[in-house]
């Protein structure tokens, strides 16, 4: 499989359980990287633009998020999205305008996935990365990121991209290839929540008008 060359040529069977290990903790960070940018930083955006409890907001789209997470795709949660943003008081017109426009070009849960997934995969590779790479890395990221697909793994067809910026092995992805199934839908929800923030950010402005 893709997987096993991979290991093959990062050092072979004898790399296989320290390459399980820093897989383990690679998951533990994107995770806690989704998980802080998504309770913390997408939330202190909304509270500062609408002065309300942005968990309490979360509770009302949360049928939009879990959706995310198991379809994997932003575009395929779009109704129930739209659904649940309306329903919780945002503006029908607003909703209907910047959800669709979030499914396709907000993916900030992408692109921070990227970055990290690019930094690990120059690691396992023994690669080592200046400053200025890891610029380039967040950079092209967020760029890659805004043309991804609202579909399953379309973060692993422009982290394509991300990786070349650096000269690093593009076949490196089948590294991650094994744990990408969850963290896709992890990054999915995370994409999702951002478009239902953005919705209700601009709904509530519009109100103050």
């Amino acid at each position: 499989s893709l997987i096993a060359t991979k290991v093959a040529s990062i050092g072979g069977a004898k790399e296989i359980v320290p390459l399980l290990i820093s897989l383990g903790k690679y998951v533990l960070t994107v995770l806690l990287a989704l998980g802080v940018h998504a309770l913390l930083v997408i939330t202190a955006i909304y509270y500062f633009f609408t002065r309300k409890n942005p968990y309490v907001y979360i509770g009302k789209v949360k049928e939009a998020l879990i959706t995310a997470f198991a379809t994997a795709s932003s575009s395929a949660t779009l109704p129930v999205t739209l659904k649940e943003v309306v329903g919780s008081g945002v503006k029908k017109t607003v909703a209907e305008f910047t959800l669709p426009l979030g499914a396709t070009i907000n993916m900030d849960g992408t692109a921070l996935y990227e970055a990290v997934a690019v930094i690990f995969i120059a690691e396992s590779y023994g690669i080592d990365l200046t400053f200025t790479n890891y610029l380039i890395i967040f950079l092209t990221a967020t760029l890659a990121a805004v043309g991804a697909a609202g579909i399953p793994e379309a973060g692993l067809v422009t982290m394509v991209l991300v990786l070349q910026s650096v000269g690093i092995p593009v076949e490196g992805i089948g590294i991650i290839l094994a744990v990408d199934w969850f963290l896709d839908r992890c990054r999915t929800a995370v994409n999702v929540l951002g478009d239902t923030i953005g919705a209700a950010i601009i709904s509530e402005r519009l109100k103050e008008e």
